[in-house]
């Protein structure tokens, strides 16, 4: 198992050697530098905090400078625990990249849609329309809040409203990579990822392999021959 965090640059698409299309989302691979990490015996658990992306080091407060000086690594954007047996090896200070991942595997994609704000009922949970006619006063509310005789001192936990809506968390999965080129930094994944542009994302080792749909050989061997110029 292996993770590694990106950033959503957006979508575009890439021409096979016998011209045929794939959609694809470009992630931005920036070096993911080991800050700290998690073990069993203090944590009760294992994983990397790696921290993503240069941060001026006026903008950092005086809690973030004691983090980073203690781990000898310039200051970061964020912090994020990455979990991975091929990746714990790594020690604080080292960091990883695009290289982690190759043309061809199958990986999940983790992210947070884009949310809809604050929504109705009828947007949020397709409830029904009220009457057209002018002479209705119910169009788009909300409708009755009685419970039906049951405590009707309060609204039950759990009654659809309006409200805000998203983001949420999205996992993706069983996604293809394309391409990862470690030099220019990011990886070309196949099919749309949640998320607005430049949103965070976290690519991981699939969870559900033996379920996984089969890999498409020709993709690969096409990636390839398009690396070699061919």
């Amino acid at each position: 198992m292996k993770s590694i965090i990106g950033r959503k640059i957006g979508m575009t698409e890439v021409f096979a050697a016998d011209g045929t299309m794939y959609p694809v989302t470009v992630v931005e691979v920036l070096p993911n530098v080991v800050v700290a990490k998690k073990t069993t015996e203090k944590d009760g658990y294992e994983a990397l905090v790696v921290g993503y992306e240069d941060k001026a080091e006026r903008k950092a407060n005086k809690a973030e400078k004691g983090i980073f000086a203690k781990a000898g690594v310039t200051p970061k954007q964020g912090l994020y625990e990455l979990k991975g047996d091929e990746i714990f090896s790594k020690n604080v200070g080292e960091s990883f990249g695009a290289e982690l991942f190759t043309a061809g595997e199958v990986i999940d994609v983790i992210g947070h849609n884009k949310g809809h704000g604050y929504s109705g009922t009828i947007k949020k949970y397709h409830h029904h329309i009220g009457p057209k006619g002018h002479g209705s006063g119910y169009h788009r509310q909300i409708g009755s809040l009685a419970n039906n005789g049951r405590d009707n001192n309060r609204v039950i936990p759990g009654k659809k409203m309006s409200g805000h809506w998203g983001p949420e968390q999205v996992t993706v999965q069983n996604v293809t990579v394309i391409e990862s080129n470690q030099e220019k930094g990011y990886i070309l994944v196949k099919g749309g990822l949640p998320g607005p542009k430049r949103a965070i994302v976290m690519l991981r080792s699939p969870i559900r392999a033996q379920f996984r749909k089969p890999v498409v050989k020709a993709l690969v061997d096409l990636t390839a021959a398009e690396q070699k110029g061919e």
